[in-house]
């Protein structure tokens, strides 16, 4: 019966999206990452790169079905600011203009991605204090030539249940370069019920959580960009408070943080 051959082909899922998205990446190393590199080693961004930047993660996203709900736009000039709940955060915020991404410094030693993230323009931050006085140099610089860059101010991951304290450091590229500063909230699952798959926190590996998102049937996430905040005037603790408190209020969160 038709129901039988379901069945049976559903082991089969996971491994077919799964050999979809090496595809995918091979696709993008072809298309994106290799013409791309020559110019940026010239310290030149050809103008195509947004564009199809944005395509390759909406791809992403369709492999792996994840339907995402944007609410709102993205403000131009801005320092986003997001809560964090998972590396899916990545592919889901790509989609929605050009951004660029901080990511953990060994990041930059994964095979393929690794690389493919060095060439659009992933910032790579190490941690200590005065590497992320660096990385707000970075930012700030990025900043004043118009690019938006997201900061996940958590530092890390959380179920998406609640907010964890937002570190001010990283604000400091607001304060050099005078740029705006930008909530966005993100939620996986629906309305009365968040997802399980989704958030990759505490001892979860990359490979295990990665296949388990493989097997699951479809991620909804909602993107809410909130109105844009002036960072004159605000110190980095305010701005931090300022941006916690607006997501927060988004996502209908209880202040829970220690």
């Amino acid at each position: 019966t038709d129901w039988m051959r379901a069945r049976a082909m559903r082991p089969l899922i996971p491994i077919w999206r799964g050999l979809r998205v090496l595809l995918h990446l091979l696709t993008g190393a072809a298309l994106l990452a290799i013409p791309m590199a020559l110019p940026r080693a010239l310290g030149h961004r050809p103008g195509w790169v947004s564009a199809l930047t944005c395509w390759w993660y909406r791809r992403l996203c369709r492999i792996l079905r994840i339907r995402v709900e944007a609410v709102g736009a993205l403000a131009p000039r801005i320092l986003l600011v997001a809560n964090h709940v998972s590396w899916l955060d990545i592919p889901v915020l790509g989609a929605q203009g050009d951004i660029a991404f901080l990511s953990k410094a060994e990041i930059r030693a994964w095979p393929l991605i690794g690389w493919m993230s060095a060439v659009t323009g992933t910032l790579f931050i190490h941690r200590g204090a005065h590497q992320a006085r660096e990385m707000a140099d970075q930012i700030a610089a990025r900043a004043r030539a118009g690019q938006v860059v997201v900061i996940f101010p958590e530092a890390t991951t959380s179920d998406g249940s609640r907010l964890l304290p937002f570190h001010p450091r990283l604000f400091a590229a607001a304060q050099a370069s005078g740029a705006g500063l930008q909530p966005v909230a993100l939620r996986y699952g629906d309305p009365d019920r968040l997802d399980q798959v989704a958030p990759f926190t505490g001892d979860d590996k990359p490979w295990p959580h990665f296949l388990r998102v493989l097997k699951h049937p479809e991620i909804r996430v909602q993107v809410r960009f909130l109105p844009a905040i002036e960072s004159a005037g605000l110190d980095r603790k305010a701005m931090a408070a300022t941006c916690r408190r607006a997501i927060g209020e988004a996502l209908e969160l209880r202040d829970r943080a220690p």
